[in-house]
Parts: structure tokens; sequence; C-alpha cells
């Protein structure tokens, strides 16, 4: 699963932007990216925080050997800071397509609609970043497609455990 270890750097871009949203900081940039296509939730500060947060953890953890020998090699030799950045971007450029086609249903954000559409929404969710990973990093390294759809579902399933401790602390309206 080389490529789950390729997305792991993206938890710090949640662990970057959870105090940022709980304190309500960095407000000069909580400007939505627009309004009319995502909502209002997707600003420009979040992109900012899972920017900065994932390349941060990108570079942390490639001071590790441990990790980098689960890398796939072309990662684990390239520049960490662009792996970083190339991850951080796809987090957040991964949620827009997502994003527009629940406003697009009337969907509103962190809600779900409990039919069968709903339910793929919700899923594909949870892992919605690593399709656009997948082609933001190739000039790095060329997931190929059975990588890329096990790496989808590792990531979607290691997601799901996190949303139902978000929703019992109370941090999340719904489970998926």
């Amino acid at each position: 699963m080389r490529g789950l270890w390729v997305m792991a750097p993206v938890l710090g871009g949640a662990v970057a932007h959870a105090p940022v949203l709980r304190r309500d900081l960095l407000k000069p940039l909580k400007k939505p990216i627009s309004r009319r296509l995502f909502g209002a939730n997707k600003t420009w500060r979040g992109a900012l925080m899972m920017t900065a947060g994932t390349t941060a953890a990108t570079v942390a953890l490639h001071k590790f050997p441990a990790y980098r020998r689960r890398l796939p090699r072309e990662v684990a030799e390239a520049d960490p800071r662009l792996v970083g950045l190339l991850l951080g971007l796809a987090v957040w450029t991964g949620e827009l397509p997502n994003s527009f086609i629940k406003r697009r249903l009337g969907i509103p954000p962190g809600e779900q609609r409990r039919d069968a559409v709903g339910v793929a929404i919700s899923v594909f969710d949870q892992a919605d970043f690593v399709p656009t990973a997948w082609l933001l990093l190739s000039p790095v390294w060329r997931m190929s497609a059975a990588e890329a759809i096990r790496t989808f579902a590792a990531v979607a399933a290691a997601h799901m455990p996190i949303n139902v401790i978000g929703y019992a602390i109370g941090a999340r309206r719904s489970l998926l």
C-alpha cells in the first residue's frame, strides 16, 4: 500500500486547519473560493491551511527513514516540499467537484441525502482528493490505476472511523 503512505501527510492538513477553525483565526482569508459554485464553506483559509499543513507534514515525515522506506522510490527521492505542495493542493482542489455537485443537488454543506445518490456522494467524499492527487503527483510519481483504486479504497476506509469519532464528540453533524 505505497499509495496510502504517500497520502498519509494529508492528516497534517487537518491538524493545521482544526485550531484555525476552532478559534476562527485568519479571518481575512475566510472568503469563499466561489460561494455560487462550491458553497460558502470552501474558503481560501481552508485551502491555505490544508496546503500548508500537508506540506509541513510531508517535510516532517520525510526526515524519518522508516517513512521514506515505505514510499515509492520516486516519491522518496523527490523534494518533499514539492510532494507536500502537490498533495496539499490535491486535498482542497479534489473536494471542489464533489462540492459543486452537492450544491447543484441542493445538499447543504455538512449534510447528506438519504438515497442511493447521496450515499454514493458520501462514500466518494471520504477520499475525493485521491484522484486529484493521482493527477497532480504524476510529474513525480506515476501511480498505476490499480494502485489509485487501492489507495482510494484504503483512504475512504480509514476516513470513515474518523468521521464516526468526530460525530460522537460533536465535531460533525453526520456520520459520513
